[in-house]
């Protein structure tokens, strides 16, 4: 068995789960998260993109999985989980059959269940099936924010994945910097950022990483398509180290042949607004209060129009599709208390459109007692790439 906690871990977790449970005056939630299953287990699978989901009750009974034959011994060596249902892929096969069949073994006909729609661990096809088969015959609660918020505050032993994760992206962004220069192939920029992340243990990222130049440094997504860099040109990079499913992300846009004085300066403001921002990130204030700093600094120096409406996200252990553990995201008005142990991804971007220029740094921070650590080991500057 391959567990990347203690046991003691993951029941303590359970644990908490429950008593959210009891807080919540819910008898039992069906958890669709990846996330939550591999925060509450250690079940590490991609195969929840398939109708995949686990029971936690309120009471001490163990968590019942609901998986298919392929994950049956993924479960069994990557997860403390022992209870382990199966069903199988048929013309007309409906899994909501076997999840009802479960809750109602567990004695849970018209009791309070709350269910995980906020996830990409369930579609909108599967929720249709699960809300018709059990409406009425159990009463569906939200169950999204049962285990979701109990992930925000990290343990020490997350925390020293993370840490691992922000050292694989230092060693990716390296990387990557020393491949940024005119004609410069952009795939081979990337993947010497991801083979620096694989050589050091990591995982393949989630997502990304997002990388465009030129036109495309204005995109804060990904879109197919590499291009070899121009003699001037410039490069956005955001990106994710993995360690253990735990992100750690950093953004950069950098010149490319030659600097550009209207950029220069977009760097400097940037470079108040993440400072502000990081400053901001500490107990006692709340997640909105980070952003408030984001738009002040930004709307003083006459960038109002070009900032975002968001300055970040909460990190933690994500499967594809995405780094971003959300929610939270960083908005102003956001009234979730900033609290230590919680890991942060800030970022400041400045989208220039007529000038057709970019800027943008983003970093990892863990929130301490004190206030906010920034986890990267590396200082930002306006680097020129030539």
């Amino acid at each position: 068995m391959v567990l990347h906690f203690e046991r003691s871990e993951f029941l303590d977790r359970i644990a908490r789960a429950r008593k959210r449970l009891a807080d919540e005056d819910l008898d039992a939630v069906v958890l669709f998260a990846q996330e939550s299953l591999y925060w509450l287990t250690g079940f590490d699978t991609s195969g929840f993109v398939f109708f995949q989901c686990a029971v936690l009750t309120r009471d001490e009974r163990p968590i019942v999985l609901l998986t298919r034959r392929p994950d049956l011994e993924q479960a069994r060596r990557t997860s403390i989980i022992e209870d382990i249902r199966l069903w199988y892929d048929a013309e007309g096969a409906d899994p909501s059959r076997e999840l009802q069949a479960i809750l109602d073994e567990l004695g849970l006909r018209g009791a309070r269940v709350g269910v995980e729609t906020t996830t990409h661990g369930l579609t909108g096809f599967n929720w249709e099936r699960v809300r018709r088969r059990l409406d009425g015959w159990c009463r569906l609660q939200p169950g999204t924010e049962i285990v979701r918020f109990l992930r925000l505050v990290k343990s020490p032993a997350e925390i020293a994945y993370v840490r691992r994760a922000a050292e694989l992206a230092d060693d990716s962004l390296e990387a990557m910097l020393a491949e940024a220069r005119p004609g410069a192939f952009e795939g081979a920029i990337a993947g010497a950022g991801v083979a620096a992340i694989l050589r050091g243990g990591g995982d393949m990222p989630p997502s990304g990483p997002v990388m465009g130049s030129g036109d495309r440094a204005l995109l804060v997504r990904s879109a197919t398509g590499y291009r070899h860099l121009d003699a001037e040109d410039q490069l956005t990079m955001e990106f994710a180290g993995s360690y253990r499913h735990y992100c750690a992300c950093l953004m950069r846009t950098v010149a490319i042949g030659k600097g550009n004085d209207r950029q220069r300066r977009m760097f400097d403001v940037t470079l108040d607004a993440i400072a502000a921002m990081t400053e901001a990130a500490r107990p006692g204030n709340t997640l909105g209060n980070i952003d408030d700093a984001h738009r002040r600094v930004y709307d003083a120096a006459g960038y109002g129009e070009k900032r975002m409406s968001a300055c970040g996200y909460a990190l933690g252990a994500t499967f594809r599709p995405s780094w971003m553990d959300v929610p939270p995201m960083l908005y102003s008005g956001n009234v979730i208390p900033c609290e230590a142990g919680m890991v942060l991804f800030l970022h400041a971007i400045l989208i220039d459109a007529p000038a057709n220029l970019a800027m943008s740094l983003g970093h990892t921070i863990v929130v301490g007692a004190a206030g906010a650590e920034v986890l990267s080991r590396l200082t930002p500057a306006y680097h020129v790439g030539a």
